[in-house]
């Protein structure tokens, strides 16, 4: 059984997402922590998601970004980048 939670997470990285022959990807950080798999997608850095495995973790970082990309999830803070000089 897989458990979603939806919280605000530590500030990301760099974010980003491409295009591949296989569909789209996205990057995602993540890490083990008393057995189980804690991540969250870097374009999306408030919304974090847990699982029993690393496939499970993945499938529902899925579940995220499909939700939020379909305007399921309101009030969504990106990260960005911004050209200061």
């Amino acid at each position: 059984m897989s458990t979603r939670i939806l919280r605000k997470a530590a500030p990301a990285g760099r974010a980003g997402s491409r295009r591949t022959r296989g569909g789209r990807t996205v990057k995602y950080i993540y890490w083990q922590e008393d057995g189980t798999w804690l991540g969250y997608l870097a374009e999306y850095p408030d919304y974090m998601t847990q699982g029993e495995s690393l496939t499970e973790l993945q499938e529902n970082l899925k579940d995220i970004h499909s939700d939020i990309t379909q305007g399921q999830v309101p009030a969504v803070r990106k990260l960005a980048e911004l050209r200061v000089s």
